[in-house]
């Protein structure tokens, strides 16, 4: 482990602090902040500046925001790997960082319009200025190449002298683990040695795979109120990446301008494409061809009814009807009190019509909840039009069989 650049911060966690084990900020919500389901993934519908505005608030106020940023390898991943597609759903905060992901999204027709790039995001908080020191936002580089961590944190502070204002960030620390397990890199001297930086942002580099499940591993030990994996940010701020021009990043094709400098990445993107094509071929095109046969339905979601009902064992909520964007938010206000007393959650669909991306986005937000409070969430469905709906959205993996 790197010794970390002394630089202090007058935001240093009090020792001995005790960190909250609630929901995060986003839990509560309303509905502008549940997400819609794309490929099986949730995703929030909000664009660049209005990300870059929640991520400020969120470490100003000190509560957490685990920020996931899913591109096409996620994507593609998440298939296959539970645990990775659970990552995201436990994450406070999804943003599209894949142009494909958009343009599917469009085709839904889901208000996802904008790339959110984790690397934009990045350097749009730091391009802003505060008025003093005092007042930047401490940022710690975690991962990355052998030395590429200390690269990034000496020309980070570099670049954060006073021109016309202070930098809105600076490096508190950082440090390379190298290659051990999860395990290796979860000590209490490493974790120790974060917390104790005064950052207010963690920047984690491990592989995306790696990286959500270190954070996941260690979220309830560590004090930096923003955390995100966003692997490739430690090399464009160490220098030895350069981003793609905005021209390819705006068409898709910012996957081509990194294997010009980093060749070795041809073959992910080639099975990651493979992968891709396969998805949309059997997944998407289908679901697509269901939302316009059945998008006729939703002229009748005002006459969707729902039943809760609560015991000692939780909470049983009947659905019938049509449930789609316009009237979710019925649902969601109807079990927020399942979650507030740590309740499982059983909803029979058996009698539903038609869903769209906007409820199964909440069934996705409610199962990242459920996650992480250790509680179920059932979801029965005798109905073979809704079977295959949650098939070719991807997510199957919500019915109980």
């Amino acid at each position: 482990m790197q010794v970390p650049i002394p630089v202090h911060s007058a935001l240093a966690p009090v020792p001995g602090q005790q960190l909250s084990a609630q929901p995060s900020v986003w839990d509560g919500c309303g509905d502008p902040l549940l997400p819609y389901c794309v490929f099986g993934l949730p995703f929030h519908a909000l664009n660049f500046d209005e990300v870059v505005a929640a991520l400020r608030a969120g470490m100003r106020s000190k509560r957490p925001v685990f920020l996931s940023t899913p591109n096409v390898n996620f994507l593609v991943a998440c298939q296959s790997d539970a645990a990775f597609r659970d990552s995201v759903l436990l994450s406070d905060l999804s943003v599209a960082d894949g142009m494909p992901i958009v343009w599917m999204a469009k085709l839904l027709g889901l208000p996802i319009r904008q790339r959110v790039a984790g690397a934009n995001l990045f350097e749009a908080l730091h391009q802003a200025t505060v008025a003093t020191p005092s007042e930047q936002t401490a940022v710690y580089f975690f991962g990355g190449p052998e030395g590429a961590a200390k690269a990034a944190s000496e020309n980070l502070n570099q670049r954060s002298a006073p021109v016309d204002g202070v930098s809105a960030l600076r490096c508190a620390g950082y440090a390379s683990p190298g290659f051990g397990s999860i395990e290796d890199m979860s000590s209490p001297e490493i974790i120790q040695h974060i917390n104790a930086s005064g950052a207010d942002f963690l920047l984690v580099a491990l592989g995306a795979r790696k990286g959500q499940s270190w954070i996941l591993h260690n979220r309830q030990r560590l004090s930096p109120p923003l955390i995100s994996h966003l692997g490739a940010v430690i090399n464009f701020v160490a220098g030895t990446i350069r981003r793609a021009p905005p021209f390819f990043q705006r068409v898709g094709m910012e996957w081509l301008w990194r294997i010009q400098q980093e060749p070795a990445l041809w073959l992910r993107y080639f099975k990651d494409a493979m992968l891709l094509a396969r998805l949309l071929l059997l997944r998407g095109l289908p679901q697509l061809l269901l939302e316009k046969h059945l998008g006729r339905l939703r002229s009748k979601a005002a006459a969707a009814t729902l039943e809760v009902s609560e015991n000692t064992a939780g909470t049983q909520v009947t659905l019938k009807g049509v449930w789609v964007s316009s009237n979710r938010f019925r649902l969601w206000q109807a079990l927020q009190g399942a979650p507030a007393h740590d309740l499982d959650i059983e909803i029979d669909m058996s009698d539903v019509e038609y869903i769209d991306c906007a409820l199964l986005g909440l069934l996705l937000h409610l199962r990242g909840i459920q996650l992480r409070r250790h509680r179920q969430l059932n979801i029965i469905c005798t109905n073979a039009r809704m079977k295959r709906i949650f098939y070719f959205s991807c997510v199957g993996f919500l019915l109980s069989h």
